[in-house]
């Protein structure tokens, strides 16, 4: 029993950390995000910091479930695919918003983190509805995330490298 569930605690354990990474890999420059003009919703730092870390822990889960209940090597290669893609997506957004100050690489990013968690939760249904169902609140959240990001860049179109 306990060789079934090890592999799904450390992946759920190495996914919460890798997706968190881009806090730390491309800090805000707080100065500069201050000085953006910001639609009237735009959630607070705090709430933001407060839904991602809630998002990664159902990422986490819904991934970790799937390699509890099939096994890492028997998951369809799409998945990881997908996945690793969603992946990649979530981290540049923080690079071309936070490092690069590119809002509008940053929104079109996001619009590849909204398609790309959607393919995942799709591929994830095919194997658990419990998983597919915990990525809904990710899908969600990133197409608002989508959203905000081109209000963002409409309001300071100055903002970007093109």
């Amino acid at each position: 029993m306990v060789k079934k569930f090890a592999p799904a605690i450390l992946s759920f354990i190495i996914i919460y950390i890798s997706f968190s990474l881009a806090g730390f890999l491309f800090p805000i420059d707080q100065s500069w995000y201050d000085q953006l003009k910001k639609p009237s919703w735009t959630p607070t730092g705090g709430t933001i910091g407060i839904v991602w870390a809630i998002l990664f822990a159902f990422i986490s889960l819904a991934v970790s479930y799937v390699i509890y209940k099939k096994g890492f090597k028997n998951l369809p290669k799409s998945l990881w695919l997908a996945f690793i893609l969603n992946y990649v997506c979530n981290q540049l957004f923080s690079y071309f918003q936070f490092t690069q100050k590119d809002l509008l690489l940053a929104s079109i990013d996001c619009v590849l983190v909204a398609i790309t968690a959607i393919w995942v939760g799709l591929l994830l249904n095919k194997i658990s509805r419990l998983s597919s169902l915990l990525f809904i609140p990710y899908i969600a959240w990133s197409t608002f995330a989508t959203f905000l990001a081109f209000t963002f860049y409409m309001l300071n179109p100055s903002m970007t490298a093109f």
